[in-house]
């Protein structure tokens, strides 16, 4: 009972409730659900938004594992925790502002869906829920550095406004 339940949960998660469902570019609904997960750990600080990123890591790569299991197939279209991590990643340590939002969101499904350099080889090498997850890891790493650098070099990203 307990074990099913918490298969069920993984399962729920690789789809990110639902949201993997969507009949039209399920990635990229996927990565939109993902702001406001994103603005609620940037407004709950540096700390916890790194711990909970960190942790999605393993879970969602059991969660991916999971639900090709019981599903069958590799990468199913409507696995999306990949894109939800992917997206987290690319947005460590940058600004709360619509700039910073848009050109994140932008850049990570460009790098997701385009595949250049060595994200493609982890694509195609890479077997099981670590395979669906190595991608988008991958292209968030390769989205934050540019983010990184954009934030560092230029006010493309605007200015955070804070509010005590």
């Amino acid at each position: 009972m307990k074990r099913s339940l918490i298969r069920n949960f993984l399962k729920k998660l690789a789809i990110f409730f639902g949201v993997g469902l969507s009949p039209k570019a399920p990635g990229t609904v996927a990565t939109l659900a993902t702001i406001p997960l994103f603005m609620l750990l940037n407004w709950a600080g540096p700390l916890v938004y790194m711990i909970f990123t960190f942790l999605l890591v393993p879970v969602g790569i059991i969660a991916a594992e999971v639900y090709e299991q019981d599903m069958g197939g590799h990468d199913r279209q409507e696995i999306v925790i990949d894109e939800v991590v992917g997206f987290l990643i690319t947005m460590v340590w940058l600004p709360m502002t619509w700039q910073a939002i848009l050109i994140g969101f932008v850049l990570f499904r460009l790098l997701d869906i385009t595949k250049p350099l060595f994200i493609g080889y982890l694509d195609r090498k890479i077997q099981g829920g670590l395979g669906v997850m190595m991608d988008d890891i991958a292209a968030g790493v390769v989205a934050s550095l540019v983010m990184q650098l954009l934030y560092s070099h230029t006010n493309w990203l605007g200015s955070q406004v804070l509010v005590n």
